[in-house]
């Protein structure tokens, strides 16, 4: 797994930070888009402080870690439980402020045919909903649910976070 932890470069052209599978980037790069591929049951969740300039983007798997020992050496960033903190704690890290966060969310679908055994989309829908309202944060824009898989990404320059599906985008903050 890599962990793109805190980018602080002050690049003069575009950089395309891609966040992998149970992975998460942050900087203060104004020049900088956050961008993550094949948000099926994966929840996206970026975060975005218009005053610090200062975002995130997190792309988890699963809603928790569990306990089990074969689990070890996975990611943190694969778990929501653990991986939604870590965000919040690296952007308030270069300076990022809770009360100031613009918070989207988009995922979570139900992509797996499994006849809704599992319903790993809607765990972890739950289980960002239930940690936000936990913490008083309420989402921005969120595109969560649903079948289908999407692409999402985080502009620095002007904190706007897009939703590609099947190629096409909108907008889902501003609105």
């Amino acid at each position: 797994m890599r962990l793109s932890g805190i980018v602080n470069s002050k690049s003069v052209m575009p950089e395309r930070i891609v966040v992998g599978v149970a992975d998460m980037a942050v900087t203060n790069d104004q020049n900088a888009t956050l961008i993550t591929y094949a948000l099926g049951s994966c929840i996206g969740v970026t975060i975005y402080d218009p005053v610090a300039h200062v975002g995130g983007l997190l792309h988890f798997m699963l809603p928790i870690r569990t306990n089990r020992r074969d689990r070890q050496g996975e990611s943190s960033a694969m778990f929501g439980d653990i991986a939604i903190p870590m965000l919040f704690k690296k952007c308030y890290a270069l300076g990022a402020k809770k009360e100031r966060l613009v918070i989207c969310a988009a995922g979570g679908a139900e992509v797996l045919s499994d006849k809704g055994v599992f319903k790993v989309g809607s765990r972890n829908r739950t289980l960002i909903r239930k940690m936000f309202w936990m913490n008083d944060i309420l989402l921005s824009a969120d595109e969560t649910g649903g079948t289908i898989a999407r692409t999402m990404s985080l502009k620095m320059s002007d904190g706007s976070v897009e939703i590609r599906t099947n190629g096409k985008g909108t907008v889902i903050w501003p609105l």
